[in-house]
This record gives structure tokens, C-alpha cells and sequence, in this order.
């Protein structure tokens, strides 16, 4: 019987990088992105008998109650990409300020943003969590990076990535060449290409949206919702299927492997606020993620890559996946009065 070779990641990044010589680095800095999430899913997959689990009792800089494995996650991204000798500096969900790698011959010239464990109030009812992350370069001449280097549109994007801690480990990544999964085989401990040129379908019938806050969502939400709901008896006379997880890269990984469409609106329920999830550890890398299958993420007014960011942990509401549908959605943002 004849063996399946499987390509590795590093053999598909050392192709890349022949592709795309306007990433270098990539390898090296997959790899100890590689390293690390390995060590997450490690952890997840321990589950109560790793000791990880339950609260940490602290809450992150956006006063969200924080779990112990928010906590470890971070550490271990911290820990394995702080002396690398490939980063210039890290900026995390959970930190309030993002950390400048310490001087040293071989420092590194690229930033990383993630999201240690996004979804992690799954934990406690083994339910699907990952990490997603945010390659950017170092702007020239600035030896000692804070805040504000990172403050980047999404276009600028080198790289970006998530993993799935499911029942199995997924590692999706783009390098702005399209986008391409690899699962982990846990014998070797090696990522192997698993899902190639992944693509997103222009139309679909799965939706994905916390229906709880429907009674907050703004009039072409509700429209748009209602017409899912009400399927075929709606005006398009099309039957939709709700899909929801909760953590984000679940559901993201639902779009690219069968199509749907993704929404978190900004809601009435917490008004001051512009959106739930964070532009530069979530929908910046989703979104690059997303275009590059093919399909389209926006806030349903403008295109969530081009937002100037602010601060480093902003806000927005977002609305990706298949394209016509979410071009739909945009439709009626610019047609339906509030």
C-alpha cells in the first residue's frame, strides 16, 4: 500500500516563500507561532485533568472576566515569541499595552497581534476555542515599538492566521497568496497541509449571529435576519440555516469550509460601545483570512481591511463571509433608515 507524503508546514512555507519574496521571514515566524499553538492545544486537550480550567479570578483590559487558560495562552505566546530573535514586538487581547521585544543583535523586525484563546467561555463545557494572530512589519527606524506602531490598517497585514482547538488541531493561514489549512498530527507534532486553496462560495443559506440580541440590532440587521427566519415564506423565497458556536474561529472555519455568512452587529444594548469583537486581534485577520478565499467582511458600511485603527483595542461591528450576501447586508445599510 502506497503511504500519503503529506507536505509539512515548513515545506509549504519554504515554497511560499519563493512565491512571495516580499515575506522572508515567514518561515521562522510560523514556526514559532507553530510552537506555541501546539503547547495550546496541548493544554485544551487536557482538559480538566491539565488543571486549567475555571476561572482565573482577574478580568483583561476590557473587564472581561478572564479564564485560567486566557491566562496560560497568553504566557506561552508571550514566552516562545519574546526571545525568538524575529519580533520586534507583541500586542496582545489581554494586555492593556502591547510589549517591545528587548534590544539584542538578532532582534526581529515584525509585530504580532493575537487573541490567546478566543471563545474561551467554551472551556469549561469542551466546546470548540482557538488563537488567531496578526503579522505586521516594524515601521523603519523605530527600535523600541509601542502602541502606536501597531495602529495599522488591515491592509498591512504580512500574515495572519487562527487555529482550531476542536477534535482536531487546525492551523488556517495566508500570507496574502490565498489561504490553506493544516492540521496537526499529533504523533510527529507536525502541521500538514490538510486544506488546500480553501474558497469560500459566493452564495450560501447557513447564517451565523447570536440571535439572543436580535431585540438590540439596528433596522437592516433585523431585515436581513428576518428574512433568514422566515426562509422560504420571505419576498427571496430562500430556506437558511442558522449555524452558531460562539467562538469565533469555530464559526469562521464553518464559512471557509461550507460557505455562510458571519455576523456581529453593533447593538442597542450596550450603545456605547461600536461592536463586540476587536479590530486588530480579531477582524483584521479574519477579515484578510476571508478576502483572500474570496470572500468579503465589512462593518456594513465600509471594508473592515481599510479602517485606520485608533487605539489598540477598538471596536467594530462586522459582517463577513459569502460575498453576495454580505454585499446583501451592505445594500441595506445603505438603503434601510434607521
Amino acid at each position: 500500500m502506497t503511504m500519503h507524503r503529506w507536505v509539512t508546514l515548513r515545506q509549504f512555507l519554504l515554497q511560499e516563500r519563493e512565491r512571495n519574496r516580499h515575506v522572508p521571514h515567514i518561515v521562522a515566524l510560523m514556526e514559532d507561532l507553530g510552537q506555541a499553538t501546539r503547547k495550546i492545544s496541548f493544554l485544551v486537550g487536557q482538559g480538566v485533568l491539565g488543571g486549567a480550567l475555571g476561572s482565573a479570578g482577574s478580568d483583561n483590559v476590557q473587564g472581561e472576566a478572564q479564564k485560567k487558560l486566557d491566562v496560560i495562552a497568553n504566557r506561552i505566546l508571550l514566552e516562545d515569541l519574546e526571545w525568538s530573535g524575529h519580533w520586534a514586538g507583541l500586542a496582545s487581547e489581554e494586555m492593556e499595552d502591547a510589549v517591545a521585544i528587548p534590544a539584542a543583535p538578532d532582534k526581529g523586525r515584525y509585530l504580532c497581534l493575537f487573541d490567546p484563546l478566543d471563545g474561551s467561555s467554551n472551556i469549561d463545557v469542551n466546546g470548540t476555542v482557538g488563537t488567531i494572530f496578526s503579522i505586521l512589519r516594524c515601521p523603519e527606524g523605530v527600535a523600541e515599538p509601542s502602541n502606536e506602531h501597531f495602529l495599522q490598517p488591515g491592509t498591512a497585514q504580512v500574515a495572519a492566521g487562527f487555529t482550531v482547538y476542536g477534535p482536531s488541531t487546525i492551523l488556517v493561514l495566508t500570507t496574502g497568496n490565498g489561504v490553506n489549512g493544516f492540521t496537526l498530527e499529533r504523533g510527529s507534532g507536525e502541521y500538514v497541509l490538510t486544506h488546500a486553496d480553501m474558497r469560500i462560495s459566493e452564495d450560501t443559506n447557513d447564517f451565523t449571529i447570536n440571535m439572543s440580541n436580535k431585540r438590540y440590532w439596528t433596522a437592516p440587521i433585523q431585515r436581513y435576519i428576518d428574512e433568514c427566519v422566515q426562509g422560504s415564506e420571505s419576498e427571496r423565497g430562500v430556506h437558511f440555516n442558522m449555524r452558531w458556536v460562539g467562538s469565533m474561529v469555530a464559526d469562521v472555519f464553518r464559512v471557509l469550509s461550507t460557505g455562510g455568512i458571519f455576523l456581529y452587529p453593533w447593538d442597542s444594548k450596550v450603545p456605547d460601545r461600536p461592536g463586540k469583537l476587536r479590530l486588530m486581534y480579531e477582524l483584521n485577520p479574519m477579515s484578510f483570512i476571508v478576502e483572500q478565499a474570496g470572500g468579503a467582511s465589512s462593518t456594513g458600511l465600509e471594508r473592515i481591511m481599510e479602517i485606520q485603527p485608533a487605539t489598540l483595542h477598538q471596536r467594530c461591528p462586522v459582517v463577513l463571509g459569502s460575498r453576495n450576501e454580505v454585499e446583501r447586508v451592505i445594500g441595506y445599510h445603505l438603503t434601510t433608515s434607521d
